[in-house]
């Protein structure tokens, strides 16, 4: 790594730039190789612990604790930042005998942060170090160390926290990442946590948009044809899902949309043709539904996303679908109009 980080006479600025970057991957690659039990006994400690994993650092680390906090927050790990100053002046009342507390400090002898082990002893929580130096007091004094040292820093005075803060955060995201997998965090947990802005959106379910109960537009098989017109008008969605209303589960029977009317319109099958001296006959609007639906629709299960109802409505050109259970029964209904609404495009 020496040579990498040495600077040499009139580098230009993407020249110091790419020494950087490598010189900070290289200490990622060294930490990862490095990494043990102490990582997985880290998870342990998160998970059978009843409370909060509260973050502390100052400075830098404190930044770089900041980001870990809230990455943990959004991955499944409820957690906070305790700022350690503040933590000495009364703040530590936030920390409970059922808490795990992830101290940050490169030394491992930061005042404020050492100045804090004896009391979080006494109140009971358990104690992560992510240290660039497992000897120090803090490694010493936690129940678990995590590894983050670096030879030196990307800076060419080995003064300015670079290489030691980037790996800092690649160890608090392996962290919480390994906490995430532990937990089985799924994709529809990111979406409860993360509501709002653009990923939340591409993240939401059908559930979370669907039509249930009375607002379904369901209909009856032997519903004849000019009433379905009258009722799909009125509902609204150009769509009917017909299931047997003797059916208490509500199976999928089939399916007619305001498409299926036109192609029914246009069939001169549908329409008879004519008379044979050139008049053309209107279709029979007394057919029963069963005759004109769609059979074995396209059909989506409520826990899918809804990004993937999308993709299927865009592929078959069509705007709806039912949503069905595992049985085949109808639980639901999707309108291109709600995933609009959501403003998934």
């Amino acid at each position: 790594m020496a040579d990498v980080l040495k600077p040499a006479r009139g580098q230009s600025p993407i020249e110091s730039a790419r020494r950087v970057l490598e010189a900070e991957a290289q200490a990622i690659q060294a930490v990862a190789a490095r990494l043990g039990e102490e990582l997985p006994r880290a998870v342990d400690l998160v998970l059978t612990a009843r409370g909060r994993l509260i973050v502390s650092g100052m400075g830098k680390s404190g930044l770089v604790g900041r980001k870990i906090s809230a990455t943990l927050s959004s991955t499944g790990t409820p957690a906070f930042f305790l700022h350690p100053g503040e933590a000495l002046h009364g703040d530590l009342g936030m920390v409970t005998d059922q808490d795990v507390v992830l101290l940050l400090s490169n030394s491992g002898e930061t005042d404020e942060i050492v100045r804090l082990l004896p009391f979080l002893r006494r109140i009971g929580a358990g104690i992560i170090a992510l240290t660039g130096r497992r000897d120090s007091t803090l490694g010493r004094t936690a129940d678990v160390t995590l590894d983050a040292g670096v030879e030196r820093e990307a800076c060419p005075l080995n003064l300015a926290p670079t290489s030691s803060t980037t790996v800092a955060m690649a160890v608090g995201d392996a962290l919480a990442v390994a906490l995430l997998e532990a937990r089985g965090f799924a994709e529809k947990d990111f979406a409860r946590l993360h509501p709002s802005g653009s990923l939340g959106r591409r993240l939401l379910t059908v559930r979370d948009l669907m039509h249930t109960d009375d607002t379904i537009p369901f209909a009856p098989p032997e519903l004849p044809l000019s009433e379905a017109i009258i009722r799909m008008s009125r509902g609204g969605f150009g769509t009917l899902v017909v299931v047997d209303p003797a059916d208490p589960e509500r199976h999928l029977l089939g399916i007619f949309t305001d498409g299926d009317l036109r192609r029914f319109f246009g069939n001169p099958a549908g329409t008879n043709a004519g008379d044979g001296a050139g008049n053309t006959r209107l279709p029979d609007l007394r057919v029963p539904l069963s005759q004109v639906m769609i059979r074995s629709p396209k059909r989506i299960g409520p826990e899918k996303l809804a990004d993937e109802a999308l993709k299927i409505m865009e592929g078959k050109a069509i705007t709806s679908l039912p949503v069905v259970d595992a049985g085949d029964r109808v639980v639901g209904f999707i309108h291109l109009h709600d995933i609009l609404r959501a403003r998934l495009v």
